[in-house]
């Protein structure tokens, strides 16, 4: 801990941040109790200015940090550190990159590799990506998951700046995702929406999701038959415009073409005879969402083995699966919706404004 005051420089990475995630990213030593006081007390400053924890911070200003007060002793907590990766480990990792550029990598995630670890999860992509740093300050950044037996395109972030910019377009729907779905029967519409509320099924622990249309959350999932073997099977594009957990599945099993090898929700209609691989075939064909250096990043990812020797054995033509995307208008997203109705409330905040001060006058 220092005993003297401290300037510093936010950074562009840093670009409208929080200030306390500032410190949580700088300073991690120094806890929110400690910066809450300061800027109670007014020793916290931004460009000469007080600051509270909650002020957004742009780059180039300069924030003053006062001497910290030495903690209170506390028994040492053993610092966890990560388990450096075999040479098999790293070239592995290294393989899956599909894209690399200074803000962001592209991994074609293999199925049956979970996104992140958990009680008896000890392989995933979490465990891998100090070996996906090359040449970046620090080790990449996941910003969104694949379920674990989905393959396909997975999106890091290189940068802080990267992570928050991502985050964003996630979170306002800009950002556009597109799957490969092999499906038991053939819907009788070719070309529709989905949009049936999903929440946690009762009894699960959260493993498992269900259709609640009293106490769900909306889910909307459009989907289009690309091609057909008979009334078998189909190869259909998914696109989910709502991230819930399953999305995907749960959608299909709902309208009674669960996607093939996801006994969890379709049970044995899941499954196919002549040959069908029994694993999952959903697979993340496609990403495309705004880059933080301007332009689009677009990125396909090549099925696994499995659902290539599938879509071979029904006679699919992998040729005619890349569907032209409909362009999304940001106005047409929620985040576009919601700043719509902001600015149109305070437009007419300020019409009575208007109107009051007409009236004094009068």
């Amino acid at each position: 801990m220092s005993s003297e005051v401290r300037t510093f420089t936010v950074g562009p990475d840093d670009d409208d941040i929080r200030l306390d995630r500032w410190f949580k990213r700088h300073l991690p030593d120094i806890s929110f109790a400690q910066v809450s006081r300061w800027a109670r007390t007014g020793q916290l400053r931004v460009d000469g200015k007080r600051a509270a924890p909650g002020d957004r911070i742009a780059a180039g200003q300069s924030i003053r940090v006062p001497p910290a007060e030495p903690p209170a002793p506390a028994a040492a907590k053993p610092k966890r550190e990560r388990a450096p990766l075999s040479e098999d480990q790293i070239a592995f990792a290294q393989e899956l990159v599909i894209h690399r550029d200074p803000q962001a990598l592209v991994i074609n995630k293999p199925p049956g590799l979970a996104t992140q670890g958990g009680t008896k999860t000890h392989e995933h992509v979490d465990g891998l990506l100090d070996a996906l740093q090359f040449d970046a300050d620090s080790r990449p950044k996941l910003v969104h998951r694949l379920d674990k037996d989905t393959s396909g395109a997975l999106l890091l972030a290189r940068t802080s700046r990267a992570a928050a910019f991502f985050g964003k377009s996630f979170s306002s729907r800009t950002a556009r995702k597109v799957y490969w779905a092999l499906i038991a029967g053939v819907p009788s519409i070719e070309d529709g929406f989905i949009e049936l509320p999903l929440a946690k099924q009762p009894g699960t622990g959260g493993e498992k999701m269900h259709v609640d249309e009293k106490e769900g959350l909306p889910a909307r999932t459009r989907y289009r038959v690309i091609e057909r073997a008979g009334n078998r099977a189909a190869w259909v594009e998914l696109q989910p415009f709502t991230g819930r957990t399953h999305q995907l599945r749960v959608h299909m099993a709902a309208i009674g073409h669960p996607i093939v090898g996801d006994g969890k929700y379709g049970g044995q209609d899941a499954f196919l005879t002549g040959g069908i691989s029994r694993k999952m075939h959903l697979h993340a064909r496609r990403i495309r969402i705004e880059h933080p250096d301007g332009g689009r990043l677009d990125v396909t990812a090549e099925p696994p083995a499995h659902i290539a020797e599938s879509f071979e054995t029904l006679g699919f033509d992998p040729a005619v699966g890349d569907v032209p995307l409909d362009e999304v208008k940001f106005s047409e997203t929620p985040e576009g919706k919601r700043r719509a109705a902001s600015a149109a409330a305070k437009a007419r905040r300020k019409e009575r404004k208007g109107e009051r001060r007409g009236r004094g006058r009068g």
